[in-house]
């Protein structure tokens, strides 16, 4: 009998042993770093908007203690400390909130960061299928991985959807336009630009200038597009008829505009590599859809 409680004993501690091993998350983030973590995260900080928004995406939203200016979505996060600009994160700071993960988007915060020994995850997401794939990651480190991996799958639904409902259609020419000056377009490697492609869209802006470029009005208007979508700070979720754009582009001689085809959208639901900027994919579709009539 004694022999048995003592080789039950042995098993009891190799199980637990094997349960805390199995607690420990790894993962790889956006820079190609392993993360590893003891268990899922508790207190948690976002260095970035569109962390904070993969963040509350993936239901660990009160797992945030603190994140940087410009973190404005949801609105949850607008009571939460901020800890000053995203791009100088300050270590000591940061130290105060005794976070158990770090989530950033530079691989140089990564030097800054080093000393206080906690565990930081890079996200750049470089395509809209990353987007929905970070929601589920950040799941995983979040110990939220239902509920995230229901909402990236939810995402990735939509991109699908919207992909096959595209397919086959003529391409329209699209100009993206930055903030209120006509000259200020977005390039292809813009993620709202790859929107554009879902829908069966082509942006006229091919140069590769890391993002924006500059070209002039003239130059853009010889490239006859069909439909101008400006993203700009304060306007809403969905896009409407932009009445300065369409005014300014009219001026310019763009038949698009003659059209009233001049739309805005807010530029932080587009700009950021979150979830809104696939949220806000249906409606674009949508003008592009009505651009083809």
């Amino acid at each position: 009998m004694r022999g048995f409680f003592c080789q039950a004993s042995v098993l009891a501690c190799c199980l637990l042993a094997f349960v805390a091993h199995a607690a420990e998350i790894e993962v790889i983030d956006d820079s190609g770093r392993a993360v590893l973590l003891k268990g899922p995260a508790r207190r948690v900080i976002s260095l970035s908007p569109h962390t904070t928004e993969l963040i509350f995406a993936a239901g660990g939203g009160d797992k945030l203690v603190a994140t940087t200016e410009g973190s404005n979505f949801p609105a949850q996060v607008l009571g939460l400390p901020k800890l000053g600009d995203q791009r100088a994160p300050d270590s000591a700071r940061i130290a105060a909130y005794k976070p158990d993960l770090i989530f950033g988007w530079l691989a140089a915060e990564l030097d800054a960061l080093t000393s206080l020994n906690v565990p930081v995850f890079i996200s750049t997401p470089t395509s809209l299928i990353e987007i929905a794939d970070s929601v589920e990651t950040f799941g995983v480190l979040l110990g939220t991985a239902g509920v995230a991996r229901a909402r990236a799958e939810a995402l990735r639904q939509k991109l699908d959807t919207l992909a096959r409902a595209s397919a086959g259609k003529r391409i329209v020419r699209v100009l993206l336009q930055a903030g209120s000056e006509p000259d200020n377009a977005l390039t292809r490697e813009n993620l709202l630009s790859d929107v554009i492609t879902l829908c069966a869209g082509s942006n006229i802006v091919t140069e590769d200038s890391g993002g924006a470029t500059k070209p002039s009005v003239a130059q853009l208007v010889a490239q006859a597009p069909e439909l101008v979508l400006i993203a700009r700070t304060g306007a809403g979720a969905v896009p409407v008829v932009d009445s300065v754009g369409v005014n300014r582009w009219q001026t310019a001689g763009l038949q698009a505009a003659r059209l009233g085809r001049v739309f805005m959208i807010d530029a932080d639901a587009v700009f950021r590599s979150g979830p809104r900027l696939i949220e806000a994919a249906e409606p674009i579709c949508e003008l592009i859809e009505q651009s083809r009539k």
